[in-house]
């Protein structure tokens, strides 16, 4: 395999990014459109499989599922889905110190699209086995290629938050792409077709990648903070050590030398993982030798995490309960034509690409005025936002006792989730790469993506309370998480009232700080 750093370029990690004159979407640097197009194939495999998880795991065996509950399906889908996003703290980590954003993303997209390949056979130690695989490779791929957009801008530049929300865009066109195709070859061709579709999509992101990495300018191509020889020999042998081990606690529990609890094991992973962020935080913090306005930084940056961890939780429902409503409760007939129940989940997708462009050009409209939001205050609100769609949630649950309920209530749903994640998560992303050290830059974007796996667990375990048999019940379900939902989100925008004045210091110091190294 040849060196991506070598192709790449010469200018290295947080200098990278395109002069003014290098523009080709529009007005942006060049990189943008590939990392972007890696990252659209990369999403529509992980969501084109992703949607299809509760629902073949729930499914009757003479139906082609594993005949598993509701409950424990959810908790395995609950700890699925965070640990893809746990395995981003030492994928960022491994990008920072041993081989570069670069190599993280190519290495990552093969694990995946093998793991995909896996998945496509036929067999309950496949479907383990693959989803482990998608862990592994997503934990290299995700962080680092959303810290690569960050690099290919300044400090200083205005773009970087419209850039960020474009990215974002192409992100749910890929959701879109595999929410559509996967759902059809599921509901028509069978999971493992859907599953064998979403190896073939990762494969088309690494043909891009691969092809056009020349156009980041070398952004990501080297660690950020590279060790020393000795230093990587240990972190290497600990790393193999720790793969070695997961194949064996794998390979042992296909094998059937011992089980486990999905719910208890939820419920132990969820304080682990918020465990881990603490320390981790606070290592950082107390001996990453940081500046008092780098400090100031990590608790903006600290407040962005708390609002994502709970949108997340709320957000994530998509997947199990609001999937199984979907499935079960909801009238998906159109014209005689029966939607595939993951169709539903394409509102998201759909109304993302279409408000993008408007909530770029809001945000540009603003900042041409001199009226900028603190990141604290576009947080609170979109966890606000997303928590009013459980409200009409509340109502859909009601109507449902009488019999399945129309498209609507869904798609209002939806609809008020999106507009909750555009104020959100682009906005969050953008502030992870402003707010973080610069060379902390790839682990603080691997902890802030551990909030995913905080707010997964979360989702999970409040998912575990839908009982398709108790219908009755399932507006007690989403009264809590939009109480919940909107009573953070008040929280986090009146404390970000005071962070505000602290994420302006630090990207001031971080401009002065490219000036005085270029």
């Amino acid at each position: 395999m040849s060196d991506l750093s070598d192709a790449a370029g010469e200018i290295p990690g947080a200098l990278a990014g395109a002069s003014p004159i290098e523009k080709t979407i529009f007005g942006h640097p060049r990189g943008l459109l590939p990392v972007s197009v890696t990252e659209m194939w990369e999403r529509m495999s992980y969501y084109g499989m992703r949607g299809l998880l509760v629902l073949f795991m729930t499914a009757a065996i003479a139906e082609g599922g594993l005949a598993i509950g509701t409950a424990t399906a959810v908790a395995i889908y609950g700890l699925y889905t965070a640990s893809v996003y746990f395995m981003g703290l030492p994928g960022g980590w491994i990008a920072d110190r041993l081989i570069g954003s670069q190599k993280a993303i190519w290495y990552g997209g093969i694990v995946i699209m093998c793991g995909h390949i896996v998945l496509a056979i036929p067999s309950e130690w496949s479907f383990f086995l693959g989803l482990v695989l998608v862990v592994l490779g997503t934990g290299l791929l995700k962080p680092n290629i959303s810290a690569v957009v960050g690099q290919l801008y300044r400090a200083d530049d205005p773009r970087r938050d419209s850039g960020y929300a474009l990215y974002y865009m192409f992100i749910n066109i890929g959701s879109l792409i595999g929410y559509t195709v996967c759902g059809w070859l599921y509901e028509n061709q069978g999971v493992h077709w859907a599953f064998g579709a979403s190896a073939i999509g990762m494969a088309l992101g690494l043909t891009v990648f691969w092809f056009k990495r020349g156009d980041l300018h070398g952004a990501g191509a080297a660690p950020m903070a590279p060790m020393s020889e000795a230093g990587r020999k240990r972190s290497w042998a600990v790393i193999w050590g720790v793969v070695a081990l997961i194949a064996v606690v794998t390979v042992s529990m296909l094998a059937g030398l011992f089980t486990f609890d999905p719910i208890a094991a939820s419920k132990a992973v969820a304080v682990v993982f918020t465990a881990i962020f603490v320390i981790y935080f606070a290592w950082v913090y107390f001996l990453g030798k940081l500046s008092p306005v780098e400090k100031r930084g990590m608790w903006a940056f600290l407040l962005i995490c708390i609002a994502s961890t709970m949108f997340w939780s709320g957000f994530e429902q998509a997947g199990s309960s609001l999937n199984l409503f979907g499935q079960d409760f909801t009238d998906r007939t159109i014209g005689g034509f029966e939607l595939p129940t993951t169709w539903l989940q394409n509102a998201n997708p759909f109304f993302i690409i279409t408000l993008t462009p408007f909530f770029a050009a809001f945000w540009v409209w603003l900042g041409k005025r001199m009226i900028t939001p603190g990141y604290g205050l576009k947080m609170g609100a979109g966890l606000i936002i997303m928590g009013l769609g459980f409200v009409v949630m509340i109502f859909a649950a009601d109507a449902a006792s009488q019999g399945k309920v129309a498209i609507f209530w869904l798609i209002l749903t939806y609809f008020l989730h999106t507009v909750g994640e555009l104020t959100l998560s682009p906005i969050a992303l953008s502030a992870v790469s402003k707010l973080s050290p610069p060379r902390f830059l790839g682990q603080m974007m691997g902890l802030f993506v551990l909030t995913y796996s905080m707010g997964n667990i979360i989702a999970g375990l409040m998912a575990g309370g839908f009982d398709p048999e108790n219908v009755e019940q399932m507006p007690d379900l989403f009264k809590m998480i939009a109480t919940f939902a909107i009573g953070v989100g008040a929280m986090v925008f009146l404390v970000g009232m005071f962070t505000k004045g602290w994420e302006k210091e630090v990207q001031e110091a971080n401009v002065k700080a490219e000036a005085s190294v270029s």
